[in-house]
């Protein structure tokens, strides 16, 4: 049906209520027009709400709107409500503080958007003979108190059964008898140009997890473990004496068998219910956690394994790509990435969802959105967030922020970022992030929407560029988070900041390059294909010695160089590759990459001929290596290799996540290389299927949904015979390349093929 134009008000509470007031308007649907065709509601919020028809809810989506760039950008959700109408309607509201007016950053600021709350709401009744009534946020509206007495991400909610009010979203509700007064509302100033229909799909419940034990601390505390660190809240029905609180503290770890909050840094993470004396449930919708664990005080009675559950929330995002092998300690770290991007893809990719953070730092998804993009649909979910960086980039005169949405523009700058200027990696989310989802998705509407913001990023860092060509002044991120850096040092890295910030600027011109020449704007395309190769030779200039070294002479700077194609000739990618392996093999196996090598140096070892030491890379549990968190019992990816030391104490370090998904950027190596499913056209209109076996994984099964079809590959080994299985999609055209390197191309369907190999990885050299 054909919407009304808006008529909608901002509207906001007479009185504040705690923070988290009720909205009511109660109408008479309009007679002598038939029946009803259609009822949608279209609504958003200064602050996040929740919305019901006659106390229904009228969507599955919890913390709506979600965080956007509030100053230019406020989404607003759509409902069809047709069947919760009746003669007498109520539309009920409930607003929380959310992102918009609760704590954000470490600096302990919060109302960075505003200081009050509001809802913006329209409800559009079409009937049989086409008569339009509608129903929109404005002055005659209602405010009234509800049972949350307080609300915030980062420090939890608190609920007071006493303050109930059954009915106050139903007809007929009584705003007098209740334990609080009612009041009016007042209307806001709001520019409806700001109003934007997401891209992105709605945060929601996803699943439930149940507690696997109830136990007592040294200290006499009672603990429950739910045996995964997820993102979400619990759960449960209660009766005990009105008045009686139960407290409830999360954590993702423990430390000497206590709840491990000094990671939280000033978190409380802490959630509080009151009892009314009657049964009451619970469910603290206004805020989320990150945490495995729940520390209970309070409890009326005993508890028990089944006295409450996790709620688990984050976008409702479509899975889309599997993998499996041989090595459960792969698997699980598989899972853990997985769980990872489940709890930080709420709403907007963030760095961690548990401690005073919790934001959309552009570095993480700049790596990790190829591997984001084969594990679930998130092409909708990147370019909202991608709207949003275009947004806060324009306003920035071309500067990329380090954050999207960027509330650290709000906040005192800290002393180890001297200056807000573009930062390599982090930055390079503005290019990056499309150019995946184009390989991902073979949509260009992406590119053409992202184009500007690509381009302007490119063009702001050549203005960076030293006198020598190079991107080596100002600060950098760099390496960030290096394993041989101090604790409170993770800027300390080993890879030179100006090679790594040199290389990145290869890689986004390169890509710029190619964007404009997919788009037709060839000037364009020659211009950034020349900054490219400028920027080409100053590295080699400055950075590459005479027998081909790289400055730094560091795994980052060689994996780096190799997989982003700055290396002018074959010679120099074999000396890097040589280089890159045998600095592996010097360290033992162990991860000497941080943020920004870590991402490529898989791929860097296999595509120079050392899947070997890819492989036993990969596959080291000692400390720091991928695997070494999950020997230590990890169920997500941790912000540090040791985030946990390995006598069971935390990192001494302010910075300690453990629930952090850039370091798992690898499984796009285990889907490309272990698993074999690589694109050759965008979309995966064309596939290459070349499983590279080696040393510890006998096994290896992938699918991925792609926008053709799923591809699926299983290959063994079984007494020297290596087998592959492939389908695809009926129309796509697959190239397989098996252990021999011969190519075989075949068109749709299923396939079988069998070929024996002499010597699969029997020393530390490289590959045969």
């Amino acid at each position: 049906m054909p919407l009304a134009p808006w008529q909608a008000a901002m509207i906001t509470p007479a009185e504040d209520f705690d923070g988290a007031p009720f909205l009511r308007k109660e109408f008479q649907l309009a007679e002598g027009h038939g029946g009803l065709a259609r009822a949608t509601l279209r609504a958003t919020a200064f602050g996040v709400y929740e919305a019901l028809i006659n106390g229904v809810p009228v969507g599955e989506d919890v913390l709506s709107p979600g965080w956007s760039s509030y100053e230019w950008r406020l989404r607003y959700r759509s409902y069809d409500v047709t069947s919760l109408l009746g003669p007498t309607t109520v539309i009920g509201v409930s607003l929380g503080n959310g992102w918009y007016r609760g704590r954000l950053a470490w600096h302990g600021m919060s109302n960075l958007y505003g200081s009050e709350l509001g809802f913006f709401g329209q409800l559009d009744i079409e009937f049989e003979d086409g008569h339009i009534q509608t129903v929109a946020s404005d002055s005659s509206w209602q405010s009234g108190p509800s049972a949350t007495t307080f609300n915030d991400f980062y420090d939890g909610q608190t609920i007071d059964a006493r303050r109930n009010q059954p009915g106050w979203a139903a007809p007929d509700f009584d705003a007098g008898a209740g334990p609080g007064s009612w009041a009016g509302v007042r209307a806001l100033e709001f520019d409806a140009g700001r109003l934007a229909e997401p891209v992105s799909p709605p945060v929601v419940r996803t699943g439930v997890v149940n507690p696997v034990k109830v136990f007592i601390s040294p200290s006499g505390k009672t603990l429950v473990d739910f045996g995964q660190n997820l993102v979400g809240w619990l759960r449960f029905t209660v009766q005990g004496e009105a008045g009686q609180t139960i407290t409830v503290r999360h954590a993702e770890v423990l430390e000497d068998g206590e709840l491990g909050v000094r990671p939280l840094r000033s978190a409380k993470a802490t959630d509080t219910f009151i009892l009314s004396g009657g049964e009451d449930f619970f469910e603290p919708t206004k805020t989320f956690h990150g945490f495995r664990y729940a520390e209970i005080s309070g409890w009326p009675g005993t508890l028990t394994e089944d006295s409450l559950e996790a709620v688990v929330v984050h976008s409702d995002l479509e899975r889309t790509g599997t993998f499996e092998c041989s090595n459960e300690l792969v698997n699980k770290l598989h899972r853990n990435i997985v769980w990872g991007l489940r709890g930080n893809f709420l709403d907007l990719p963030t760095d961690c969802p548990q401690r005073d953070e919790r934001l959309g730092w552009t570095g993480d998804i700049a790596v990790f959105a190829p591997t984001a993009a084969f594990l679930y649909d998130v092409k909708g979910f990147l370019q909202d967030w991608l709207l949003d960086l275009a947004a806060e980039q324009k306003a920035a005169d071309g500067l990329v922020p380090i954050t999207v949405p960027d509330a650290l523009k709000y906040c005192p700058q800290p002393p180890e970022f001297p200056s807000p200027e573009s930062s390599a990696l982090w930055s390079e989310a503005s290019v990056w992030v499309p150019w995946a989802l184009w390989e991902a998705y073979g949509d260009r509407t992406v590119l053409e929407n992202q184009y500007e913001s690509m381009a302007s990023h490119t063009r702001r860092v050549e203005g960076l560029l030293s006198d020598t060509g190079l991107w080596d002044t100002g600060f950098q991120f760099g390496d960030w988070l290096d394993p041989d850096a101090e604790p409170d040092k993770p800027w300390d890295a080993k890879a030179d900041t100006g090679v790594v910030a040199t290389t990145c600027m290869f890689r986004t011109a390169s890509i710029t390059a190619r964007t404009a020449r997919l788009l037709g704007r060839q000037s364009d395309a020659e211009y950034f294909e020349q900054l490219s190769a400028r920027v080409q030779a100053s590295f080699l200039e400055h950075y590459v010695s005479g027998d081909g070294t790289i400055h730094s002479d560091c795994t980052t700077v060689y994996a780096l160089a190799i997989a982003f194609g700055i290396l002018p000739s074959r010679e120099h990618v074999d000396f890097a590759g040589e280089r890159l392996a045998e600095l592996v093999r010097k360290n033992d196996y162990r991860v000497s990459t941080g943020f920004a090598g870590t991402p490529f140096i898989t791929h860097a070892l296999t595509d120079t001929g050392h899947a070997d030491e890819a492989y036993r890379l990969l596959l080291e549990e000692g400390c720091p290596s991928w695997l070494y968190p999950v020997t230590m019992g990890a169920t997500t990816v941790w912000e540090r290799w040791d985030s946990m030391l390995p006598d069971g104490t935390i990192n001494p370090g302010e910075m300690t996540s453990f629930n952090h998904y850039a370091l798992g950027a690898v499984a796009d190596w285990m889907h490309k290389t272990v698993g074999g499913i690589k694109p050759l056209a965008p979309g995966y209109g064309k596939v290459l299927i070349a499983p590279v076996p080696g040393q510890g994984i006998d096994w290896a099964k992938t699918s991925l949904k792609t926008p053709y079809g799923t591809i699926r590959v299983e290959w063994r080994l079984d007494d020297g015979a290596f087998h592959l299985e492939a389908t695809v999609p009926q129309g796509v055209e697959a190239d397989v390349v098996l252990p021999d390197g011969e190519p075989r191309t075949f068109q749709g369907g299923t396939h079988s093929f069998d070929h024996r190999i002499v010597a699969v990885n029997l020393d530390n050299q490289g590959s045969r």
